[in-house]
Protein backbone atom coordinates (compact mmCIF):
# COMPACT_ATOMS: atom_id res chain seq x y z
CA UNK A 1 0.00 0.00 0.00
CA UNK A 2 1.20 3.52 -0.77
CA UNK A 3 0.97 6.43 1.69
CA UNK A 4 -2.53 7.43 0.56
CA UNK A 5 -3.78 3.86 0.81
CA UNK A 6 -2.30 3.46 4.30
CA UNK A 7 -3.73 6.71 5.73
CA UNK A 8 -7.32 5.50 6.13
CA UNK A 9 -6.45 2.06 7.60
CA UNK A 10 -4.18 3.78 10.11
CA UNK A 11 -6.97 6.17 11.01
CA UNK A 12 -9.28 3.16 11.33
CA UNK A 13 -6.74 1.47 13.60
CA UNK A 14 -6.55 4.56 15.81
CA UNK A 15 -10.33 4.68 16.11
CA UNK A 16 -10.44 0.97 17.07
CA UNK A 17 -7.79 1.56 19.74
CA UNK A 18 -9.66 4.52 21.21
CA UNK A 19 -13.14 2.99 21.07
CA UNK A 20 -12.46 -0.69 21.74
CA UNK A 21 -8.98 -0.71 23.26
CA UNK A 22 -7.80 -3.28 20.70
CA UNK A 23 -4.26 -3.16 19.34
CA UNK A 24 -3.42 -4.08 15.73
CA UNK A 25 0.21 -3.99 14.63
CA UNK A 26 1.43 -2.96 11.20
CA UNK A 27 1.17 -6.53 9.97
CA UNK A 28 -2.62 -6.26 10.33
CA UNK A 29 -3.01 -3.09 8.27
CA UNK A 30 -3.91 -5.12 5.19
CA UNK A 31 -6.71 -6.87 7.09
CA UNK A 32 -7.97 -3.51 8.41
CA UNK A 33 -7.85 -1.99 4.92
CA UNK A 34 -9.95 -4.84 3.52
CA UNK A 35 -12.46 -4.64 6.37
CA UNK A 36 -12.71 -0.87 6.08
CA UNK A 37 -13.28 -1.00 2.31
CA UNK A 38 -15.93 -3.69 2.62
CA UNK A 39 -17.87 -2.02 5.47
CA UNK A 40 -17.66 1.37 3.74
CA UNK A 41 -19.01 -0.12 0.50
CA UNK A 42 -21.89 -1.79 2.38
CA UNK A 43 -22.70 1.59 3.95
CA UNK A 44 -22.64 3.31 0.55
CA UNK A 45 -19.68 5.54 1.41
CA UNK A 46 -16.01 5.88 0.58
CA UNK A 47 -13.59 4.86 3.38
CA UNK A 48 -12.89 8.46 4.36
CA UNK A 49 -16.57 9.32 4.68
CA UNK A 50 -17.26 6.08 6.52
CA UNK A 51 -14.61 6.94 9.10
CA UNK A 52 -16.08 10.42 9.48
CA UNK A 53 -19.41 8.79 10.31
CA UNK A 54 -17.86 6.37 12.81
CA UNK A 55 -15.98 9.13 14.60
CA UNK A 56 -18.95 11.46 14.68
CA UNK A 57 -21.71 9.13 15.80
CA UNK A 58 -20.56 5.53 16.05
CA UNK A 59 -23.98 4.05 15.17
CA UNK A 60 -24.72 0.95 17.23
CA UNK A 61 -25.63 -1.36 14.32
CA UNK A 62 -22.39 -0.58 12.52
CA UNK A 63 -20.32 -0.80 15.68
CA UNK A 64 -21.80 -4.22 16.41
CA UNK A 65 -21.01 -5.40 12.89
CA UNK A 66 -17.41 -4.28 13.24
CA UNK A 67 -17.03 -5.90 16.66
CA UNK A 68 -18.24 -9.22 15.27
CA UNK A 69 -15.44 -9.11 12.69
CA UNK A 70 -12.70 -7.74 14.95
CA UNK A 71 -13.18 -10.25 17.77
CA UNK A 72 -13.13 -13.91 16.83
CA UNK A 73 -12.45 -15.79 20.07
CA UNK A 74 -11.37 -19.40 20.46
CA UNK A 75 -12.30 -21.04 23.73
CA UNK A 76 -13.64 -24.26 25.27
CA UNK A 77 -14.88 -25.61 28.58
CA UNK A 78 -12.33 -25.94 31.40
CA UNK A 79 -9.55 -24.44 29.34
CA UNK A 80 -6.43 -24.72 31.54
CA UNK A 81 -8.03 -26.91 34.17
CA UNK A 82 -5.39 -25.98 36.76
CA UNK A 83 -6.87 -22.48 36.98
CA UNK A 84 -10.32 -23.88 37.69
CA UNK A 85 -8.87 -26.04 40.46
CA UNK A 86 -7.26 -22.96 42.01
CA UNK A 87 -10.59 -21.14 41.62
CA UNK A 88 -12.48 -23.90 43.45
CA UNK A 89 -9.96 -24.71 46.17
CA UNK A 90 -8.42 -21.28 46.84
CA UNK A 91 -10.43 -18.36 45.46
CA UNK A 92 -13.92 -19.61 46.33
CA UNK A 93 -12.79 -20.84 49.73
CA UNK A 94 -11.25 -17.42 50.49
CA UNK A 95 -14.37 -15.63 49.27
CA UNK A 96 -16.57 -17.83 51.46
CA UNK A 97 -14.51 -16.92 54.53
CA UNK A 98 -14.79 -13.21 53.74
CA UNK A 99 -18.55 -13.54 53.17
CA UNK A 100 -19.12 -15.43 56.42
CA UNK A 101 -22.03 -13.88 58.29
CA UNK A 102 -23.83 -12.46 55.28
CA UNK A 103 -23.57 -11.63 51.60
CA UNK A 104 -22.97 -13.86 48.62
CA UNK A 105 -19.94 -14.46 46.41
CA UNK A 106 -19.70 -12.36 43.24
CA UNK A 107 -17.73 -13.65 40.24
CA UNK A 108 -17.05 -11.84 36.96
CA UNK A 109 -16.02 -13.48 33.69
CA UNK A 110 -14.71 -10.53 31.66
CA UNK A 111 -14.41 -11.23 27.95
CA UNK A 112 -16.56 -14.34 28.28
CA UNK A 113 -16.90 -14.93 24.51
CA UNK A 114 -19.40 -17.74 23.84
CA UNK A 115 -19.87 -18.65 27.48
CA UNK A 116 -17.70 -21.70 28.06
CA UNK A 117 -15.67 -20.00 30.79
CA UNK A 118 -18.51 -18.69 33.00
CA UNK A 119 -20.42 -21.95 32.65
CA UNK A 120 -17.27 -23.82 33.71
CA UNK A 121 -17.04 -21.54 36.77
CA UNK A 122 -20.69 -22.29 37.60
CA UNK A 123 -20.01 -26.01 37.35
CA UNK A 124 -17.06 -25.65 39.73
CA UNK A 125 -19.33 -23.92 42.24
CA UNK A 126 -21.99 -26.62 41.89
CA UNK A 127 -19.41 -29.34 42.47
CA UNK A 128 -18.84 -27.80 45.93
CA UNK A 129 -22.48 -28.44 46.78
CA UNK A 130 -25.80 -26.92 45.78
CA UNK A 131 -26.15 -25.01 49.06
CA UNK A 132 -22.78 -23.37 48.46
CA UNK A 133 -23.53 -22.71 44.78
CA UNK A 134 -26.74 -20.82 45.62
CA UNK A 135 -24.59 -18.14 47.24
CA UNK A 136 -22.41 -17.70 44.12
CA UNK A 137 -23.47 -15.18 41.46
CA UNK A 138 -21.62 -15.19 38.13
CA UNK A 139 -21.75 -12.20 35.78
CA UNK A 140 -20.30 -12.66 32.29
CA UNK A 141 -19.50 -9.74 29.99
CA UNK A 142 -18.36 -9.48 26.39
CA UNK A 143 -18.48 -6.90 23.62
CA UNK A 144 -19.43 -9.32 20.83
CA UNK A 145 -23.24 -9.65 20.61
CA UNK A 146 -23.06 -12.72 18.38
CA UNK A 147 -20.97 -14.56 20.97
CA UNK A 148 -23.34 -13.54 23.75
CA UNK A 149 -26.31 -14.89 21.79
CA UNK A 150 -24.55 -18.24 21.50
CA UNK A 151 -23.67 -18.16 25.20
CA UNK A 152 -27.28 -17.57 26.23
CA UNK A 153 -28.44 -20.51 24.08
CA UNK A 154 -26.00 -22.77 25.90
CA UNK A 155 -25.64 -25.28 23.04
CA UNK A 156 -22.16 -26.45 22.01
CA UNK A 157 -20.36 -28.96 19.82
CA UNK A 158 -18.48 -31.89 21.33
CA UNK A 159 -15.23 -30.13 20.40
CA UNK A 160 -15.99 -27.43 22.98
CA UNK A 161 -15.98 -30.14 25.66
CA UNK A 162 -12.62 -31.64 24.68
CA UNK A 163 -11.05 -30.85 28.10
CA UNK A 164 -14.18 -31.44 30.19
CA UNK A 165 -13.82 -34.23 32.79
CA UNK A 166 -16.11 -37.18 31.94
CA UNK A 167 -18.04 -36.98 35.22
CA UNK A 168 -18.74 -33.26 34.64
CA UNK A 169 -19.78 -34.01 31.07
CA UNK A 170 -22.29 -36.61 32.26
CA UNK A 171 -23.72 -34.45 35.03
CA UNK A 172 -24.12 -31.06 33.38
CA UNK A 173 -24.70 -31.67 29.65
CA UNK A 174 -27.46 -33.38 27.72
CA UNK A 175 -27.75 -34.28 24.05
CA UNK A 176 -29.45 -31.79 21.74
CA UNK A 177 -29.39 -33.38 18.30
CA UNK A 178 -25.75 -33.63 17.31
CA UNK A 179 -24.77 -31.04 19.91
CA UNK A 180 -24.76 -30.73 23.69
CA UNK A 181 -26.85 -28.41 25.84
CA UNK A 182 -25.81 -27.01 29.21
CA UNK A 183 -28.02 -28.05 32.11
CA UNK A 184 -30.63 -25.37 33.04
CA UNK A 185 -29.24 -25.19 36.59
CA UNK A 186 -25.89 -24.04 35.23
CA UNK A 187 -27.43 -21.67 32.70
CA UNK A 188 -29.50 -20.04 35.44
CA UNK A 189 -26.36 -19.39 37.49
CA UNK A 190 -24.84 -17.04 34.88
CA UNK A 191 -26.08 -13.63 33.75
CA UNK A 192 -24.69 -12.27 30.47
CA UNK A 193 -24.03 -8.60 29.76
CA UNK A 194 -22.98 -6.79 26.60
CA UNK A 195 -20.18 -4.45 27.65
CA UNK A 196 -17.18 -2.69 26.15
CA UNK A 197 -14.49 -3.48 28.71
CA UNK A 198 -12.37 -0.60 27.40
CA UNK A 199 -14.94 1.86 28.75
CA UNK A 200 -16.12 2.66 32.24
CA UNK A 201 -19.36 0.74 32.84
CA UNK A 202 -21.13 1.88 36.01
CA UNK A 203 -23.35 -1.20 36.17
CA UNK A 204 -20.40 -3.55 35.62
CA UNK A 205 -17.66 -1.96 37.70
CA UNK A 206 -19.48 -1.80 41.02
CA UNK A 207 -16.95 -0.67 43.62
CA UNK A 208 -15.54 -3.74 45.40
CA UNK A 209 -18.38 -5.81 44.03
CA UNK A 210 -16.47 -8.92 42.94
CA UNK A 211 -14.68 -11.64 44.89
CA UNK A 212 -13.14 -13.26 41.80
CA UNK A 213 -12.50 -11.95 38.29
CA UNK A 214 -11.51 -14.12 35.33
CA UNK A 215 -10.14 -12.17 32.36
CA UNK A 216 -8.09 -14.53 30.26
CA UNK A 217 -6.42 -13.83 26.94
CA UNK A 218 -7.84 -10.34 26.58
CA UNK A 219 -5.13 -8.01 27.88
CA UNK A 220 -2.74 -9.33 25.22
CA UNK A 221 -4.99 -7.85 22.53
CA UNK A 222 -5.33 -4.44 24.18
CA UNK A 223 -3.19 -1.37 23.71
CA UNK A 224 -0.92 -0.69 26.72
CA UNK A 225 -3.12 2.23 27.75
CA UNK A 226 -6.32 0.21 27.47
CA UNK A 227 -4.75 -2.72 29.38
CA UNK A 228 -3.67 -0.46 32.22
CA UNK A 229 -7.10 1.16 32.34
CA UNK A 230 -8.82 -2.22 32.45
CA UNK A 231 -6.59 -3.48 35.26
CA UNK A 232 -7.36 -0.28 37.17
CA UNK A 233 -11.07 -1.00 36.85
CA UNK A 234 -10.51 -4.58 38.01
CA UNK A 235 -8.69 -3.27 41.06
CA UNK A 236 -11.50 -0.87 41.95
CA UNK A 237 -14.15 -3.53 41.37
CA UNK A 238 -12.40 -6.39 43.19
CA UNK A 239 -12.77 -6.75 46.94
CA UNK A 240 -9.52 -6.59 48.95
CA UNK A 241 -8.26 -10.15 49.14
CA UNK A 242 -10.19 -11.06 45.98
CA UNK A 243 -8.56 -13.05 43.18
CA UNK A 244 -7.79 -12.19 39.56
CA UNK A 245 -7.08 -14.86 36.93
CA UNK A 246 -5.36 -13.91 33.66
CA UNK A 247 -4.34 -15.93 30.63
CA UNK A 248 -1.17 -18.02 30.84
CA UNK A 249 0.73 -15.58 28.63
CA UNK A 250 -0.46 -12.49 30.53
CA UNK A 251 0.92 -10.84 33.65
CA UNK A 252 0.36 -7.69 35.69
CA UNK A 253 4.04 -6.81 35.39
CA UNK A 254 4.22 -3.14 34.46
CA UNK A 255 0.46 -2.70 34.90
CA UNK A 256 -0.22 -2.77 38.64
CA UNK A 257 1.49 -3.16 41.99
CA UNK A 258 -1.80 -3.70 43.78
CA UNK A 259 -1.70 -7.52 43.79
CA UNK A 260 0.17 -10.43 45.30
CA UNK A 261 1.31 -13.07 42.83
CA UNK A 262 0.02 -16.55 43.73
CA UNK A 263 1.41 -19.86 42.48
CA UNK A 264 -0.53 -23.02 43.31
CA UNK A 265 -2.04 -25.95 41.41
CA UNK A 266 0.63 -25.50 38.72
CA UNK A 267 -0.65 -22.06 37.71
CA UNK A 268 -0.18 -18.37 38.44
CA UNK A 269 -2.90 -15.93 39.46
CA UNK A 270 -3.26 -12.81 41.61
CA UNK A 271 -4.76 -11.69 44.91
CA UNK A 272 -5.66 -8.07 45.47
CA UNK A 273 -3.76 -6.50 48.35
CA UNK A 274 -5.57 -5.15 51.38
CA UNK A 275 -5.88 -1.38 51.79
CA UNK A 276 -3.01 -1.37 54.32
CA UNK A 277 -0.75 -3.38 52.01
CA UNK A 278 -1.55 -1.19 49.02
CA UNK A 279 -0.86 1.98 51.02
CA UNK A 280 2.60 0.70 51.91
CA UNK A 281 3.53 0.27 48.23
CA UNK A 282 4.79 2.87 45.74
CA UNK A 283 1.87 4.57 44.01
CA UNK A 284 3.27 4.00 40.51
CA UNK A 285 3.13 0.56 38.90
CA UNK A 286 6.44 -1.29 38.48
CA UNK A 287 8.43 -0.11 35.51
CA UNK A 288 9.15 -2.29 32.51
CA UNK A 289 12.87 -1.70 32.18
CA UNK A 290 16.06 -3.64 31.72
CA UNK A 291 19.59 -2.89 32.78
CA UNK A 292 19.82 -0.67 29.70
CA UNK A 293 17.67 1.82 31.55
CA UNK A 294 20.70 2.88 33.61
CA UNK A 295 22.51 4.42 30.66
CA UNK A 296 23.80 4.03 27.15
CA UNK A 297 26.76 1.90 26.22
CA UNK A 298 26.15 -0.89 28.75
CA UNK A 299 24.63 -3.37 26.35
CA UNK A 300 27.94 -4.92 25.27
CA UNK A 301 29.32 -7.87 27.21
CA UNK A 302 32.80 -7.34 28.67
CA UNK A 303 34.12 -10.47 26.98
CA UNK A 304 34.03 -11.05 23.26
CA UNK A 305 32.54 -14.24 21.81
CA UNK A 306 35.95 -15.92 21.51
CA UNK A 307 36.87 -15.18 25.10
CA UNK A 308 33.49 -16.44 26.31
CA UNK A 309 33.99 -19.75 24.51
CA UNK A 310 37.48 -20.03 25.97
CA UNK A 311 35.95 -19.50 29.40
CA UNK A 312 33.68 -22.49 28.93
CA UNK A 313 36.63 -24.50 27.66
CA UNK A 314 38.62 -23.49 30.77
CA UNK A 315 36.21 -25.47 32.98
CA UNK A 316 37.67 -28.99 33.45
CA UNK A 317 35.86 -31.70 31.50
CA UNK A 318 34.48 -33.42 34.62
CA UNK A 319 33.03 -30.13 35.86
CA UNK A 320 31.76 -29.23 32.42
CA UNK A 321 29.75 -32.45 32.25
CA UNK A 322 27.88 -31.75 35.51
CA UNK A 323 28.35 -27.96 35.49
CA UNK A 324 29.67 -28.27 39.06
CA UNK A 325 27.07 -28.50 41.79
CA UNK A 326 25.05 -25.47 40.79
CA UNK A 327 25.01 -22.94 37.96
CA UNK A 328 26.08 -20.24 40.43
CA UNK A 329 29.20 -22.21 41.37
CA UNK A 330 30.05 -22.48 37.68
CA UNK A 331 29.81 -18.70 37.38
CA UNK A 332 31.95 -18.13 40.46
CA UNK A 333 34.63 -20.72 39.58
CA UNK A 334 34.90 -19.45 36.02
CA UNK A 335 35.24 -15.87 37.22
CA UNK A 336 38.00 -16.88 39.65
CA UNK A 337 39.94 -18.66 36.90
CA UNK A 338 39.70 -15.71 34.55
CA UNK A 339 40.77 -13.26 37.25
CA UNK A 340 43.77 -15.47 37.98
CA UNK A 341 44.82 -15.23 34.33
CA UNK A 342 44.16 -11.54 33.85
CA UNK A 343 43.07 -8.59 35.92
CA UNK A 344 41.21 -7.14 32.92
CA UNK A 345 43.14 -3.93 32.23
CA UNK A 346 40.15 -2.61 30.31
CA UNK A 347 38.31 -2.21 33.58
CA UNK A 348 41.00 0.03 35.12
CA UNK A 349 39.66 3.34 33.75
CA UNK A 350 36.36 2.70 35.52
CA UNK A 351 38.20 1.90 38.77
CA UNK A 352 40.30 5.06 38.52
CA UNK A 353 37.14 7.06 37.84
CA UNK A 354 35.63 5.74 41.05
CA UNK A 355 38.75 6.62 43.07
CA UNK A 356 39.08 10.12 41.67
CA UNK A 357 35.38 11.00 41.60
CA UNK A 358 34.03 14.08 43.27
CA UNK A 359 32.32 13.35 46.61
CA UNK A 360 29.07 14.86 45.38
CA UNK A 361 28.62 12.68 42.31
CA UNK A 362 25.01 12.05 41.37
CA UNK A 363 23.43 8.72 42.23
CA UNK A 364 23.03 8.00 38.52
CA UNK A 365 26.76 8.49 37.96
CA UNK A 366 27.61 6.17 40.84
CA UNK A 367 25.27 3.49 39.52
CA UNK A 368 26.88 3.89 36.10
CA UNK A 369 30.31 3.35 37.67
CA UNK A 370 29.04 0.25 39.48
CA UNK A 371 27.77 -1.17 36.19
CA UNK A 372 31.12 -0.56 34.53
CA UNK A 373 32.80 -2.43 37.38
CA UNK A 374 30.26 -5.25 37.00
CA UNK A 375 31.26 -5.44 33.35
CA UNK A 376 34.84 -5.99 34.48
CA UNK A 377 33.71 -8.54 37.11
CA UNK A 378 34.92 -6.22 39.87
CA UNK A 379 32.00 -7.22 42.06
CA UNK A 380 33.43 -6.07 45.42
CA UNK A 381 34.46 -2.70 44.06
CA UNK A 382 31.05 -2.24 42.47
CA UNK A 383 29.41 -3.02 45.82
CA UNK A 384 31.68 -0.41 47.41
CA UNK A 385 30.41 2.18 44.95
CA UNK A 386 26.79 1.32 45.78
CA UNK A 387 27.57 1.58 49.48
CA UNK A 388 28.45 5.24 48.90
CA UNK A 389 25.06 6.12 47.42
CA UNK A 390 22.90 8.70 49.22
CA UNK A 391 20.57 7.18 51.79
CA UNK A 392 17.50 8.07 49.75
CA UNK A 393 18.75 5.84 46.93
CA UNK A 394 19.18 2.72 49.07
CA UNK A 395 15.67 1.41 48.42
CA UNK A 396 15.47 2.38 44.76
CA UNK A 397 14.38 -0.79 42.90
CA UNK A 398 17.16 -0.47 40.32
CA UNK A 399 19.80 -0.11 43.00
CA UNK A 400 18.39 -3.04 44.96
CA UNK A 401 18.43 -5.24 41.86
CA UNK A 402 22.00 -4.29 40.97
CA UNK A 403 23.17 -4.85 44.57
CA UNK A 404 21.42 -8.24 44.69
CA UNK A 405 23.07 -9.30 41.42
CA UNK A 406 26.52 -8.23 42.60
CA UNK A 407 26.11 -9.99 45.94
CA UNK A 408 24.89 -13.16 44.22
CA UNK A 409 27.74 -13.37 41.74
CA UNK A 410 30.35 -12.57 44.40
CA UNK A 411 29.07 -15.38 46.64
CA UNK A 412 27.52 -13.34 49.47
CA UNK A 413 24.33 -15.34 49.21
CA UNK A 414 22.67 -14.51 52.53
CA UNK A 415 23.05 -10.80 51.78
CA UNK A 416 21.97 -11.37 48.16
CA UNK A 417 18.82 -13.13 49.30
CA UNK A 418 18.08 -10.33 51.76
CA UNK A 419 18.50 -7.71 49.02
CA UNK A 420 16.34 -9.69 46.59
CA UNK A 421 13.55 -10.06 49.14
CA UNK A 422 13.77 -6.35 49.98
CA UNK A 423 13.24 -5.64 46.29
CA UNK A 424 10.25 -8.00 46.14
CA UNK A 425 8.69 -6.14 49.07
CA UNK A 426 8.64 -3.09 46.82
CA UNK A 427 8.00 -4.82 43.50
CA UNK A 428 6.56 -8.30 43.94
CA UNK A 429 6.54 -8.83 40.17
CA UNK A 430 10.26 -8.23 39.58
CA UNK A 431 11.43 -11.12 37.43
CA UNK A 432 15.11 -10.39 38.04
CA UNK A 433 14.75 -10.62 41.82
CA UNK A 434 12.99 -13.97 41.49
CA UNK A 435 15.78 -15.30 39.25
CA UNK A 436 18.48 -14.25 41.73
CA UNK A 437 16.52 -15.88 44.53
CA UNK A 438 16.43 -19.08 42.47
CA UNK A 439 20.24 -19.08 42.36
CA UNK A 440 20.46 -18.46 46.11
CA UNK A 441 17.89 -21.14 46.94
CA UNK A 442 19.61 -23.74 44.80
CA UNK A 443 22.95 -22.99 46.47
CA UNK A 444 21.25 -23.38 49.86
CA UNK A 445 20.06 -26.87 48.86
CA UNK A 446 16.45 -25.75 48.40
CA UNK A 447 15.77 -27.18 44.94
CA UNK A 448 12.02 -26.68 45.12
CA UNK A 449 12.45 -23.07 46.15
CA UNK A 450 14.81 -22.56 43.21
CA UNK A 451 12.28 -24.12 40.81
CA UNK A 452 9.47 -21.95 42.18
CA UNK A 453 11.41 -18.71 41.77
CA UNK A 454 12.68 -19.62 38.29
CA UNK A 455 9.16 -20.52 37.17
CA UNK A 456 7.88 -17.26 38.59
CA UNK A 457 10.57 -15.27 36.79
CA UNK A 458 9.81 -17.04 33.50
CA UNK A 459 6.07 -16.42 33.93
CA UNK A 460 6.50 -12.74 34.78
CA UNK A 461 8.81 -12.13 31.83
CA UNK A 462 8.50 -14.76 29.08
CA UNK A 463 11.38 -13.12 27.16
CA UNK A 464 13.83 -13.58 30.08
CA UNK A 465 16.32 -16.27 29.03
CA UNK A 466 18.24 -16.87 32.27
CA UNK A 467 15.49 -18.57 34.34
CA UNK A 468 14.83 -20.91 31.41
CA UNK A 469 18.53 -21.71 31.23
CA UNK A 470 18.69 -22.34 34.98
CA UNK A 471 15.58 -24.57 34.87
CA UNK A 472 17.14 -26.54 32.03
CA UNK A 473 20.44 -27.02 33.85
CA UNK A 474 18.69 -28.12 37.04
CA UNK A 475 16.58 -30.60 35.07
CA UNK A 476 19.75 -31.83 33.34
CA UNK A 477 21.50 -32.42 36.66
CA UNK A 478 18.39 -34.06 38.09
CA UNK A 479 18.15 -36.59 35.28
CA UNK A 480 14.98 -35.12 33.76
CA UNK A 481 15.95 -35.31 30.10
CA UNK A 482 12.59 -34.23 28.71
CA UNK A 483 12.41 -31.20 31.03
CA UNK A 484 16.01 -30.29 30.25
CA UNK A 485 15.39 -30.39 26.49
CA UNK A 486 12.24 -28.31 26.82
CA UNK A 487 13.76 -25.58 28.98
CA UNK A 488 17.14 -25.45 27.24
CA UNK A 489 15.47 -25.24 23.83
CA UNK A 490 13.39 -22.29 25.09
CA UNK A 491 16.51 -20.66 26.58
CA UNK A 492 18.40 -21.11 23.30
CA UNK A 493 15.74 -19.21 21.36
CA UNK A 494 15.52 -16.45 23.98
CA UNK A 495 19.28 -16.02 24.34
CA UNK A 496 19.62 -15.15 20.66
CA UNK A 497 17.46 -12.05 21.18
CA UNK A 498 18.03 -11.36 24.89
CA UNK A 499 18.85 -7.78 25.79
CA UNK A 500 22.65 -7.56 26.05
CA UNK A 501 22.50 -5.34 29.13
CA UNK A 502 20.39 -7.96 30.90
CA UNK A 503 23.01 -10.58 30.09
CA UNK A 504 25.55 -8.23 31.68
CA UNK A 505 23.48 -8.00 34.84
CA UNK A 506 22.46 -11.66 35.20
CA UNK A 507 24.97 -13.66 33.14
CA UNK A 508 27.67 -13.72 35.81
CA UNK A 509 30.33 -12.76 33.25
CA UNK A 510 29.23 -15.18 30.54
CA UNK A 511 28.27 -13.47 27.29
CA UNK A 512 25.66 -14.39 24.73
CA UNK A 513 27.81 -16.73 22.64
CA UNK A 514 29.04 -18.65 25.68
CA UNK A 515 25.52 -19.18 26.98
CA UNK A 516 24.29 -20.23 23.54
CA UNK A 517 27.19 -22.69 23.33
CA UNK A 518 26.27 -24.06 26.75
CA UNK A 519 22.63 -24.56 25.74
CA UNK A 520 23.61 -26.20 22.48
CA UNK A 521 26.07 -28.53 24.19
CA UNK A 522 23.63 -29.65 26.86
CA UNK A 523 20.86 -30.08 24.29
CA UNK A 524 23.14 -32.27 22.18
CA UNK A 525 24.03 -34.32 25.26
CA UNK A 526 20.32 -34.82 25.96
CA UNK A 527 19.55 -35.93 22.40
CA UNK A 528 18.81 -32.63 20.69
CA UNK A 529 15.79 -30.39 20.39
CA UNK A 530 12.46 -31.69 21.79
Amino acid sequence: MNALQIADPMRFRSWIARRLGLNFDDGKLGFLAELLARRAQDAGRDPHGYLDRLEAAGPDPELRALIAELTVPETYFFRHMEQFRAFSEIALADAARRAHGGGGIQVLSAGCASGEEPYSLAMCAQELGSDFARGVSIAAADINPNMLDKARRGVYSAWSLRETPPEVHRRWFRASGRELEVDPVIRAAVSFHEANLADEQADLWTARGYDVIFCRNLLMYFTPEAAQGLVGRFTRALAPGGHLFLGHAETLRGLSSGYHLCHTHGTFYYQRKTAAEAAAQPSDPPRRRSAAGWGEGLGRSAAGPGEDLERIAAVPAADRQAWTTTWLETVQQSSERIRALSQRPAAEPAVRAVRKAEPRRSAATQVQSALELLRGERFSEALGVLAGLPQESENDPDVLLLRAALLTHSGHLAAAEKASRALLERDELNAGAHYLLALCRESAGDRQGALDHDQTAAYLDPAFAMPRLHLGLMADRGGDGEGARRELAAALVLLKREDASRLLLFGGGFGREALIALCSARLAAEGGMP
